[in-house]
């Protein structure tokens, strides 16, 4: 996600951040999540397969005294019994598999938001409402709402 798209990203969510627990799926260099933390989220779990790029993230969380969780390996092999008030997933798009990312809602909490970086028009995601979905070149942008 480029610079333009992450500021609009956390300009519509900075109502939502102060004291939320998030989650950062497909977490690459951990830019969302530690940008989230840098907003007073109150905690962010990390889930990035490349274990280089999880290594990256524990080097880019220390060297700003940041504090998160990092779980190493697939979206689809994260497991927890807490529910987190933001997921933040912005999957390959060269590896864009869409039940992998809807398998993500069943962390979400009530009232929770779910952003959802992705090609093409707005998708729909079942037991989700689209509160605003923006285009930036060829990426959108959607949040959704669990009600």
């Amino acid at each position: 996600m480029g610079a333009r798209e992450k500021l609009a990203l956390f300009n519509m969510i900075a109502p939502y951040l102060d004291g939320a627990m998030v989650l950062d799926a497909y977490a690459g260099s951990g830019a969302l999540g530690i940008e989230a933390l840098s907003r007073n989220a109150k905690r962010v779990v990390f889930i990035e397969k490349n274990k280089v790029a999880a290594q990256s993230i524990r080097k880019n969380l220390a060297s700003l005294s940041l504090d998160g969780e990092i779980f190493t390996g697939a979206v689809k092999s994260y497991e927890s019994q807490e529910g987190f008030d933001i997921i933040l997933a912005d999957p390959p798009y060269d590896n864009y598999d869409m039940d992998e990312v809807v398998s993500l809602v069943q962390y979400l909490k009530a009232e929770g938001i779910f952003v959802l970086s992705h090609p093409g028009e707005q998708i729909e995601i079942a037991g989700l409402e689209i509160l605003k979905s923006n285009k930036y070149a060829a990426a959108h942008i959607t949040i959704y709402i669990k009600h």
